[in-house]
């Protein structure tokens, strides 16, 4: 084997993660874009605005300003409906986690490409810099990706920028640019390192954690069930579980607590207590990375429990036969639900 091939074999060994582990991951960018893109989006308003306001006389002297700040403003608006509504549709599996990645990848690279654009056609060689390391550890801090995407905008950027960073800066200025993007580089290594080192821990950690759902709702962990101080803990994780890692807002799972006419404002103390003692039960067991919560949205991990129902979905062999016709039965809303599994296994039949 060249040594290329042997890289390439130690690159997959130490930081690839294959796609379909990936779900969580791309979950959590969904979400983090939720919050990012809104303020960025308001961000490139203001400045429209404010160019608007106080240079509409000679709006003509400012046209590489406007283009700039309105394709942020229309990027960001897309990444946050893109990034919306893909919560949930036609897409499965693989097809749902690249959908669910896209609107990030666009992001990053559109914002590695506004810090040239600043740079080269608005003239503001500082500003195009620091654009370019903010979107490095922008997304250093709160996405996940693949090092490689990561390493050809950062060093495109770089070796593009160089000529005038020199110009500008000197060869101090250039030399610390460099080495900040090296920096990024092998944080963005060090990051998907770690994220594979925490899928082995989950896998462990599934041997020990089961989700039965088929009958009543029943999680377990190491042979023994979990109980909740609360009843409602136990009726919102299954919840959670039914819906398979999509995020699910705060309204909404009071709204299946409590009925559709109850609200965060005569509830909300109730709720948060049931998220508390959810967080406290979950973390005396040491159970890690199974329940999660992101800005006032909440799921479940698949990847970290064994369970009856995602083997159903999955198709995987005797799944079918492990269904008795319940699903969830202390729960009235898991009703629906059992339908639709019993319409699937006649449509099996």
């Amino acid at each position: 084997m060249s040594v290329f091939g042997r890289i390439i074999d130690k690159y997959k060994e130490t930081y690839y993660i294959p796609p379909q582990e990936l779900d969580d991951f791309a979950e959590t960018n969904r979400i983090h874009l939720l919050v990012v893109s809104p303020l960025l989006f308001l961000f490139g308003i203001l400045d429209l605005l404010a160019i608007i306001l106080l240079h509409h006389s000679e709006l003509g002297n400012y046209v590489t300003s406007l283009v700039y700040f309105g394709a942020f403003t229309i990027v960001s608006l897309f990444s946050c409906l893109y990034s919306k509504t893909i919560k949930e549709g036609k897409k499965k599996g693989r097809g749902l986690i690249v959908a669910k990645n896209v609107p990030f990848y666009i992001l990053m690279f559109f914002s590695f490409g506004a810090g040239l654009y600043n740079f080269y056609i608005l003239g503001q060689h500082f500003n195009g810099v620091m654009a370019t390391f903010l979107t490095g550890f922008l997304s250093l801090f709160l996405f996940s990706f693949s090092p490689l995407p990561f390493f050809v905008g950062i060093t495109a950027s770089t070796a593009l920028m160089a000529p005038g960073i020199l110009e500008s800066f000197g060869l101090t200025g250039l030399a610390d640019t460099i080495l900040v993007s090296i920096l990024m580089f092998c944080l963005s290594l060090y990051k998907r390192r770690t994220e594979k080192k925490h899928l082995l821990l989950l896998n462990k950690q599934k041997n020990h954690l089961e989700v039965k759902t088929f009958g009543n709702f029943t999680i377990i962990y190491e042979g023994k069930v979990v109980h909740f101080s609360r009843t409602k803990s136990n009726e919102l994780m299954g919840y959670l579980v039914y819906k398979n890692g999509t995020s699910v807002n705060t309204k909404e799972l009071i709204s299946v607590l409590w009925g559709d006419r109850a609200d965060s404002t005569r509830y909300g103390s109730s709720f948060r207590n049931l998220i508390v003692d959810i967080k406290h039960t979950l973390a005396e067991l040491e159970i890690q990375n199974f329940f999660i919560a992101e800005y006032n949205n909440f799921r479940i991990n698949p990847e970290a429990i064994k369970c009856d129902y995602y083997d159903f979905l999955a198709g995987k062999p005797n799944s079918l036969d492990s269904f008795a016709g319940e699903f969830m039965s202390q729960f009235s809303w898991a009703e629906d639900v059992a339908g639709f599994l019993e319409m699937k296994v006649m449509g099996e039949s």
